[in-house]
């Protein structure tokens, strides 16, 4: 029996708007910020760039204080109070979830305001992790004008939740220029 591949979701930045963009589902355009320097072929740390390529959607991690726990064929993740996420590139766990406190320099997931609420964790700079091509490059919730994210992708609770409903084992965001 012949598994159907299925096609990606392909993120594209918007005409005129250099830090938002356009995400293709199966039937219909989603609107989304990303990174505030725009899309980049060559990422580095701290940069503000979203990553152009092909990423698999490794992780979806939630709040499960704030929503119900995302019906999904991922790996899920329920974030805890002391979860992180290593953005130093000295951290001989950059670029991975880890516990809080650390001596490093890492961000909390544990947010205050919504952003992190649902959030797929994209495969980028993972597998091999390069120290300082960037970290945490994550899809999850915009904010409500669509400012610029520090180089993620976010889009509209509303549309996050299309994207959910697309995702499958295998998925892949592709961000292209």
């Amino acid at each position: 029996m012949q598994v159907k591949r299925r096609k990606p979701i392909v993120v594209r930045r918007a005409p005129g708007r250099p830090c938002q963009a356009r995400v293709q589902l199966a039937h219909s355009v989603r609107h989304a910020a990303i990174g505030r320097a725009g899309i980049r072929a060559l990422k580095r740390e701290g940069d503000g760039g979203t990553p152009l390529g092909r990423f698999p959607v490794r992780l979806l991690l939630y709040r499960a204080d704030r929503s119900f726990r995302p019906a999904t064929p991922l790996p899920v993740h329920a974030i805890r109070e002391a979860d992180g996420w290593s953005d130093d590139p000295a951290d001989r766990n950059y670029n991975r979830l880890i516990t809080l406190p650390s001596p490093r320099r890492a961000e909390s997931l544990r947010r205050g305001d919504p952003l992190y609420d649902l959030v797929f964790v994209l495969g980028y700079n993972d597998r091999p992790r390069i120290r300082g091509k960037g970290s945490a490059i994550f899809v999850h919730l915009a904010r409500p004008d669509y400012t610029p994210t520090e180089g993620c992708i976010a889009l509209s609770r509303r549309d996050l939740y299309a994207v959910l409903a697309e995702i499958r084992r295998g998925t892949e965001i592709v961000v292209m220029a």
